[in-house]
């Protein structure tokens, strides 16, 4: 697969370069026709500007990348940007303007929407953030993606964007939202045991290869509900790394016959209010 990444670093945004004339002279290459996988990483002060003038470029020269089915819009490190400053925009129009589009993974939620959250072929689609909104989650539920196989969202914080509730996330698992869906990620969550409880017996798992629980503020609370649960023992993998189990619930997962990570064990005994999940700034 051909794949290109743009980024503009500190030195280049200085002296006045733009990501979208970068873009702009890419398209005007023939190796444009040939892309399929397409990174934009840091666009030159993330932290203070938004990704608008990206996606209306995409949108605008949809025709030179026809080939294209990878998009990541914000591969940028910390160090680059904290995840929390980085400044999105609504990213719906590149799903209309690429129908043939496979996955789409975007970084950061300051400012992210999704409309129209539409696609007929899209397969995979990722949202890492510290904190994703109400009205974006909200937007995926409510939308179509018929042929969506995995569905990954970092859930994050109240502190940085999270303002939904438990059954504003449950909503995207209900029976027939995602038929082909077969990795489900609700990770990096303040909720994660209320997510892990309302899920082990969900009717989605049965249709699940992997559910991703990972990165969140797990504990015993919230494993009990999984490891008593027939459907979560069924399914090929059940990813829990980075979490609050104590070593007792850890020694019973070892037990259990699943294929479960349950790596990068955090201090049980922390006070809840001192519990925080992986990604948050």
């Amino acid at each position: 697969m051909s794949e290109l990444k743009l980024s503009v670093d500190y030195d280049q945004y200085e002296s006045g370069v733009k990501i979208v004339e970068l873009i702009e002279e890419l398209a005007g290459k023939d190796e444009s026709l040939q892309l399929e996988s397409l990174i934009i990483g840091d666009w030159g002060g993330a932290y203070e500007n938004d990704s608008s003038e990206i996606v209306e470029a995409l949108v605008r020269l949809k025709d030179r990348f026809p080939q294209l089915r990878s998009l990541f819009i914000g591969d940028m490190s910390y160090e680059e940007c904290e995840v929390s400053w980085i400044n999105q925009s609504n990213i719906g129009p590149i799903l209309s303007a690429y129908p043939d589009l496979r996955s789409l993974t975007i970084k950061g939620s300051t400012d992210l929407s999704l409309v129209p959250a539409q696609h007929d072929k899209l397969e995979e689609l990722t949202i890492i953030c510290g904190g994703l909104g109400k009205d974006v989650i909200t937007s995926i539920s409510e939308g179509s993606f018929k042929n969506l196989k995995k569905l990954e969202l970092y859930l994050g914080v109240e502190d940085y964007g999270f303002d939904a509730t438990l059954a504003d996330v449950l909503q995207l698992i209900e029976p027939g939202k995602f038929p082909l869906l077969t990795y489900l990620g609700l990770k990096d969550s303040q909720i994660q045991d209320e997510i892990a409880i309302a899920v082990a017996n969900a009717p989605i798992v049965d249709q699940l290869h992997t559910l991703d629980l990972s990165m969140g503020t797990l504990t015993d609370t919230g494993a009990e509900a999984l490891i008593n649960s027939e459907k979560i023992m069924k399914l090929k993998k059940l990813d829990l790394n980075y979490h609050y189990m104590s070593d007792e619930m850890m020694n019973r997962w070892k037990q259990s016959g699943l294929n479960v990570d349950i790596s990068d064990q955090q201090d049980s005994d922390e006070d809840e209010d001192y519990r925080y999940p992986s990604l948050t700034e």
